[in-house]
């Protein structure tokens, strides 16, 4: 698929400005009410200096890896090196590139394979065959025993010695996109960027060091889930919705695979690339507010890492419900985000699981229900969705899982939150509870620690919950 440049076109829809089917009882935000990102095909020159074999391309630039034929945008650069300075945590954000990219990205085969992540290959395997179906063995294992509950632990991990070295929180933020420049009056706050539009609708950063969190993010559950959704969406969608889509990565994604649906994705930062494909759009706009869009008219929503954000869970499924098409799909991906330990080891006076107590009042007195997660499959059927159906995995936190996969999701994972730990404290402890900066920053180094513990054998449910709109709606 030929990737495109968005040139920016915004048009700003005000409140004087007539929606679809709104909500009379709800409120009505003033303008600007949601501002639309319309990409713009350009020509695209011969590239002079096409990427050699050794460029590490950041996931969301993917586009330059499809063909050596153009060069691209000013504003569209190359993964800078890492800040970090553990190789663990380099290694994982190298391996994040998606698997067209992963023929320039080779530096964190060798490091996965010295720290015993990468299975060899098997006897006999010049071909590769051997090799291919080891991990997809391992893959489907792993599946297996996240959601069965009977992961298996690595032995020699959790014996002491097998934790890797602590990380430190990065609070470098610049702008990642090339857009109007009204849409750069970010929120700077405690040394992290937040957004400007509905400010103090969202508590956690959007600059360049959260971005790439959130790209670790989707490709840690797209290995662990080994796919993009769960719900039969079938072969030919037209019109597919993500909500809070962050970097665009999900969407952009989405783009590639259907090809004949049109994909919007919906976020209060503007935050995503501008090479997307050309069925991919994105809108700037608060989820929770009036939709834009006519009753009846997507086939598929998607919503993930979002229970952070969304304050009326029921009322959100309900407008999904009124906009999505008869038999059409509502699929939601949620982490409960407090560690249960599979030895029945976590104390409640464990820094981990005091971290997320707090970060859960935090957002309570944000008026945000954070462990809302496990009831979110009951309030789909209450809302009248059919066929509703809820899978939880098990995300392991740190490298005691045997199974390989599982022990590179839990490096990932434990990775993802020690990077975004300031990140996810900031906003809940001193907005919501009343924290200075310097106290938070002081509480977090016995909560770095605690994380590297293999022994709790710590993991994280991941709740997948979709169902479907009735024919006769």
């Amino acid at each position: 698929m030929e990737y495109s440049a968005n040139d920016s076109a915004i048009s700003v829809a005000s409140a004087s400005q007539s929606r679809f089917e709104p909500d009379d009882k709800e409120h009505t935000p003033t303008a600007p009410e949601a501002i639309i990102l319309q990409p713009a095909p350009t020509t695209i020159p011969a590239a002079e200096n096409p990427p050699s074999e050794g460029d590490i391309l950041h996931p969301r630039d993917r586009s330059l890896s499809l063909s050596t034929s153009f060069s691209p945008s000013p504003s569209i650069s190359t993964m800078s090196p890492s800040p970090f300075s553990d190789i663990n945590s380099a290694s994982v954000r190298e391996s994040l590139s998606p698997p067209y990219l992963q023929q320039v990205c080779t530096p964190e085969r060798e490091v996965e394979a010295e720290a015993g992540i990468v299975p060899d290959p098997a006897p006999g395997a010049e071909d590769g065959d051997g090799e291919d179906e080891m991990r997809r063995l391992e893959e489907q294992a792993a599946v297996e025993q996240a959601e069965e509950g009977s992961i298996v632990v690595d032995r020699d991990e959790v014996g002491g010695g097998g934790s890797d070295a602590g990380y430190e929180s990065d609070n470098n933020t610049s702008a990642s996109t090339s857009m109007a420049e009204s849409m750069r009056e970010y929120v700077f706050e405690n040394g992290r960027r937040y957004h400007r539009f509905r400010e103090g609708r969202y508590n956690f950063p959007n600059d360049d060091v959260e971005q790439q969190r959130e790209d670790m993010k989707h490709a840690m559950v797209k290995m662990l889930c080994n796919q993009l959704l769960f719900a039969p969406l079938g072969v030919n969608p037209q019109e597919i919705l993500d909500i809070g889509t962050g970097t665009g990565i999900w969407a952009i994604e989405m783009g590639d695979i259907y090809e004949s649906a049109n994909i919007l994705g919906v976020d209060l930062s503007p935050i995503q690339p501008e090479w997307v494909p050309p069925n991919v759009r994105f809108m700037v706009d608060d989820i929770e507010s009036p939709w834009l869009h006519p009753r009846n008219f997507f086939d598929y929503i998607h919503a993930r890492h979002t229970v952070m954000a969304i304050k009326d869970w029921p009322r959100l499924m309900r407008r999904s419900l009124e906009h999505l098409r008869p038999g059409g799909w509502l699929e939601i991906q949620e982490v409960y985000h407090y560690p249960i330990s599979l030895n029945g080891t976590m104390a409640a006076d464990n820094p981990v699981a005091k971290y997320w107590a707090l970060i859960n009042e935090g957002l309570a007195n944000l008026g945000v229900n954070f462990y809302g997660v496990t009831g979110l499959a009951d309030m789909m059927r209450d809302c009248g969705y059919i066929n509703v159906t809820e899978r939880v995995l098990q995300i392991p936190i740190g490298t005691w899982p045997k199974n390989k996969v599982l022990k590179t999701v839990g490096l990932y994972w434990r990775t993802i939150l020690l990077d975004g730990i300031q990140a996810i404290a900031l906003g809940p402890l001193t907005r919501g509870c009343g924290w200075s900066r310097e106290q938070v920053e002081l509480f977090l180094i016995q909560v770095r620690r605690a994380y590297q513990d293999n022994g709790g054998l710590m993991y994280m449910p991941l709740h997948i919950i979709y169902g479907q709109k009735p024919m006769n709606y």
